[in-house]
């Protein structure tokens, strides 16, 4: 049975419907955010990124994130307002946080002591509330929910 092997909460500035999770070095990464995002997905991948499309135009969105050993166990989909799974390629075992008005946020989201290739699952709840927000008020701190799981798809580097 699979195992946590960290969590961490982090928040991730929202603009434009949107944040990334994208390898903490990304001088090499062939397209760095916000540059080809999908407009109409939940997430997009690209090489050492991930895109996550949020219900909401502009706030701060929680990020529960979990680093597991194997396939964590599966969630109740009645939970969440949107669940989708991809596979991230990370050279260092280090991800940041991106915004397409800020850029990089402070924290780092450690995967592994090394690269490797991993399978995430992201499930997000408080969409509608978030949407709402945006039409009324503007901004909100925590409406919108995440929780990001990553696990190893791959031998380590």
């Amino acid at each position: 049975m699979a195992q946590i092997v960290r969590r961490q909460r982090v928040s991730a500035y929202v603009a434009f419907h949107a944040f990334a999770l994208q390898e903490s070095d990304d001088a090499d990464l062939p397209v760095p955010f916000p540059d080809e995002f999908p407009r109409h997905s939940f997430i997009g991948t690209h090489p050492g990124r991930l895109d996550i499309r949020s219900g909401g135009h502009t706030h701060t969105a929680v990020l529960d994130v979990e680093v597991w050993d194997g396939v964590p166990p599966p969630q109740d989909p009645a939970d969440w307002d949107e669940q989708a799974e991809a596979e991230f390629a990370s050279t260092s075992g280090q991800v940041a946080v991106w915004s397409g008005s800020i850029g990089r946020m402070d924290d780092d989201i450690t995967l592994a002591d090394s690269g490797g290739l991993w399978r995430v699952r992201v499930h997000c709840v408080g969409r509608a509330e978030a949407a709402a927000l945006s039409e009324g008020e503007g901004t909100g701190v925590g409406v919108e929910r995440y929780l990001i799981q990553f696990w190893p798809a791959g031998p380590r580097k």
